[in-house]
């Protein structure tokens, strides 16, 4: 693929992604707002406060390990610099 193709293919996905993204932050019409408003992902997940604090515990708890293990990583990498270190005056 040449680059102009290539240019041409990462536009399209560009704006492809770029029209989605306008067509589901439009407003819907009035007459349609309450149509599927309890049926809909929306409603169900995304605007309820229990989804919104099960995501909070869920995040905090992958940060909570992601600082435990970063701190076992860096005492295992200590370690093992530590040991080669006296090998190699040895």
């Amino acid at each position: 693929m040449r680059w102009r193709s290539k240019l041409v293919f990462m536009l399209i996905i560009y704006f492809a992604g770029f029209a989605t993204a306008i067509y589901t932050l439009a407003p819907v019409p009035e007459n349609q707002a309450g149509r599927f408003r309890e049926n809909s992902f929306k409603y169900s997940a995304v605007k309820s406060d229990e989804f919104a604090q099960s995501f909070n515990t869920g995040m905090h708890k992958c940060l909570d390990f992601s600082k435990d293990f970063a701190w076992r990583m860096g005492k295992y990498l200590k370690q093992k610099f530590d040991d080669r270190q006296t090998q190699a005056r040895s």
